[in-house]
């Protein structure tokens, strides 16, 4: 088991940030699904149980070429899925990922969204042991920008990136500083705690270790995008993000559906 808390650090606040991660979780999808690898929505409802409410996901990662070579051999074929089921009670949000034929397989992610420069500790409440075990990492989205393959397009480069409707950006070197120091300005923390197991005998390490790079890479990657799409969802209601999902689920079920037909039709 390998446990990691990533810390992000936006100029954004809690309650915006609500918005911004629907937003940006609907469009990032699209943008994932094509042919026969993205993403599946099977339920996107409310719930409420034991006196909490919140928002329940189910989705299928059809993950394809995704899956790194070197780990073909390893895992039984046709397990090229990932299962995600998700509680989302903003500002808590839990996400566990799994995979049908590999029992042993789980990835739980728990998030805490905080109005904090993410200087908070042990905010997940973890017992001694674990919290002995686990890394901190931290993901400052504009120290990434130069070493992202994405850092050329202007639309998610958080280092040029100026929003028309907030004027907040571009984010310069000492960003977080500026920030901390100027407490009327909208921030928050994402801290997002990973845990991670794969018993999978002599290869256990290397996937715990490849699925936490992936996720650095996958927090890093969504947060720039978050931010730099800021103009499209700021001025947007929950109202108008259900419809949105809605909408994305309709339109990733077609791409899907259009790749199933045309393999029918060979």
């Amino acid at each position: 088991m390998l446990i990691k808390e990533y810390r992000i650090v936006l100029p954004i606040s809690v309650e915006e940030y609500q918005v911004g991660q629907l937003y940006a979780v609907a469009e990032a999808s699209k943008n994932e699904t094509s042919g026969k690898e993205g993403v599946e929505v099977l339920k996107n409802e409310p719930y409420e149980k034991d006196g909490k409410k919140g928002q329940y996901t189910h989705k299928i990662y059809h993950l394809g070429s995704r899956v790194p070579s070197w780990l073909l051999p390893i895992i039984p074929k046709g397990c090229l899925k990932l299962y995600e089921e998700a509680w989302n009670e903003y500002p808590y949000c839990k996400t566990v990922l799994k995979n049908e034929f590999l029992t042993s397989f789980v990835i739980t992610i728990e998030t805490w969204h905080k109005g904090d420069m993410g200087e908070a500790e042990n905010v997940h409440e973890q017992d001694a042991e674990k919290l002995k075990q686990t890394e901190v990492v931290y993901i400052d989205i504009a120290a990434e920008d130069k070493a992202s393959k994405a850092s050329n397009k202007s639309d998610v480069s958080p280092s040029t990136f100026k929003s028309v409707k907030t004027g907040r950006g571009p984010l310069g070197p000492d960003w977080k500083a500026e920030l901390g120091n100027n407490p009327s300005y909208p921030h928050m923390c994402a801290y997002k705690l990973v845990t991670v197991e794969c018993k999978i005998l002599g290869a256990q390490s290397k996937i715990e270790s490849y699925i936490h790079k992936f996720e650095k890479d996958l927090f890093t990657k969504f947060h720039k995008q978050l931010f730099c799409w800021m103009d499209d969802w700021i001025e947007l209601s929950l109202d108008d993000i259900r419809r949105l999902e809605d909408d994305t689920k309709k339109e990733l079920e077609q791409k899907l559906e259009k790749e199933e037909t045309g393999k029918k039709g060979k």
